[in-house]
């Protein structure tokens, strides 16, 4: 009994191809939903989205306030302004940018990149300064970091 094979095109979808592009697809998707709903419903005007919960509880700011104003400034083309809301966003959008095009590419075959490659010791590094920023913006004095 013979079994009929059937070529597919060299670009068709199948269902191994939509598991591996659909994490992509999806990612950039909500990515660009958030991007708009962050662009139109301005977080500097109390009321539009809910307190950290972290600054509710202890009136101390975490490491993310002050995250969407500043992505809100960025999209608003203000640089200045997103690095006063919180400094960590416009200094990680291009880590950020940087893995995602290598997603991109390992996806299409032209780089064999994983996140999986970057040392520890800069895993290490990016938490110690997370938790230095998280310290020091409730620093009296340093309200330079502070979101206000």
């Amino acid at each position: 009994m013979a079994t009929a094979v059937t070529e597919q095109a060299p670009g068709s979808l199948t269902p191994s191809r939509v598991r591996v592009w659909a994490p992509l697809v999806m990612t950039t998707a909500a990515a660009a939903a958030a991007a708009v709903v962050i662009a139109s419903v301005d977080p500097h005007e109390p009321g539009h989205y809910p307190t950290c919960p972290f600054l509710a509880v202890t009136g101390e700011w975490c490491p993310g306030c002050g995250s969407l104003r500043a992505i809100n400034s960025l999209l608003h083309g203000h640089v200045a302004g997103a690095f006063e809301r919180n400094p960590l966003v416009p200094l990680a959008l291009p880590f950020l940018g940087f893995t995602y095009v290598m997603w991109v590419l390992r996806l299409t075959g032209k780089t064999s990149w994983s996140p999986t490659l970057i040392p520890a010791r800069a895993v290490w590094v990016l938490l110690g300064t997370v938790l230095a920023f998280w310290v020091l913006r409730n620093v009296p004095g340093w309200t330079f970091l502070s979101p206000d």
